[in-house]
Formats: structure tokens, C-alpha cells, sequence
């Protein structure tokens, strides 16, 4: 994930802090900025896309291709498993930081 999608949900989550406290705050999607949805599911979308992609590589290479290569093959598999772990742990964190919320006091 780029730094982008996190200054984007960094901008939400402040936005919604002040929202709570009272104070009027300007929407990220109004202010110029990206939704937040939209970055989530274009980063989903990506770990898809690089899954798929070495999925098909490793497929060709198992069925004999001989224009794969099988560096190239285990690195875009490497990459699209990093890629999963990543995109696991980002749900883990926003379902602590959600669960954390529901639990807050008023």
C-alpha cells in the first residue's frame, strides 16, 4: 500500500474525531481528498489482481510453458502472498480500532 491510502484514512479518522467532539470538520471526499472505501477496495482489488497474475503464472509454468520463467513465477508469488498478509493485517487493525470505538464510553 502506498502512503497515500494512510494519509487518506488518517484524514478520515480525524475527521470523524472531530465530528464527535463537536466541532464542524470539512469531509475528506469535499475537501479534494479520496474516500476511504474507494482506497480500501482499489488496494483489495490489487492484492486480487497480483494473486490472479502469479495464480496464471505458475499455472503456465506447470503445464510447461517455456516462455515462463520460474524466478519471475516465484517472485510474483512471493509478492502476491506478502501482499495477503499485508492486506490481512490492515483488516485486523481496522477491526481493533473498530471494536476499540464500540467499546469507548459516552
Amino acid at each position: 500500500m502506498d502512503t497515500q491510502g494512510i494519509e487518506n484514512m488518517l484524514s478520515v479518522l480525524r475527521s470523524t474525531a472531530a465530528q464527535a467532539s463537536g466541532k464542524t470538520a470539512e469531509s475528506p471526499a469535499a475537501a479534494g481528498g479520496t474516500d476511504f472505501a474507494a482506497v480500501l477496495k482499489n488496494s483489495i482489488d490489487k492484492v486480487s489482481a497480483a494473486q490472479e497474475q502469479a495464480t496464471q503464472m505458475a499455472e503456465k509454468l506447470a503445464a510447461g510453458d517455456t516462455s515462463q520463467n520460474l524466478h519471475e513465477v516465484m517472485v510474483a508469488l512471493q509478492t502476491a502472498s506478502i501482499s495477503f498478509q499485508e492486506m490481512v493485517q490492515v483488516r485486523n487493525k481496522l477491526a481493533t480500532a473498530y471494536q476499540d470505538i464500540m467499546n469507548m464510553q459516552i
